[in-house]
């Protein structure tokens, strides 16, 4: 293969909407599933925890939970454009592991100090809802 084809080749690859899963979808699945798995810890294996503790576990679960569905759904609500898809799930991503995994840190151990990486969680869970907004904006073909 020459270079051009080769470009050629990965700009099909890349710009072609196929029905396979996509990496957003992987980890979503994998962080939904892990998700379920902390509540049910949570319900069960945090009695006789101080309340606060229990409160910032659970809010790390739910976030967790929410943004692993639309990091799966990303994909789909993105369409084509496969630079908000990738900008978006990098962004649900990032705020999964930060918050919620400093949330449910600060629960896990009671030690409010694990939590100080949920600010940087949470811009990222806001920069990707602005990228699904703005991103994706005029790029999605109407049904």
């Amino acid at each position: 293969l020459k270079v051009s084809e080769l470009d050629q080749h990965i700009k099909q690859i890349t710009t072609t909407n196929t029905n396979s899963m996509t990496w957003q979808q992987v980890v979503g699945g994998i962080s939904g599933a892990l998700s379920v798995g902390l509540g049910a810890y949570g319900a069960h294996g945090m009695m006789g925890r101080a309340e606060n503790f229990k409160t910032s576990f659970e809010t790390g679960v739910r976030y967790q939970m929410v943004h692993s569905a639309l990091l799966v759904a990303t994909p789909a609500i993105c369409g084509s454009n496969i630079r908000a898809a990738n900008i978006a799930g990098l962004c649900f991503t990032t705020g999964i592991l930060l918050f919620s995994g400093s949330c449910c840190a600060v629960g896990l151990f009671e030690d409010r100090s694990y939590g100080k990486l949920a600010p940087y969680g949470g811009f990222s869970f806001i920069g990707g809802w602005l990228a699904l907004a703005l991103l994706s904006r005029g790029k999605v073909k109407p049904h």
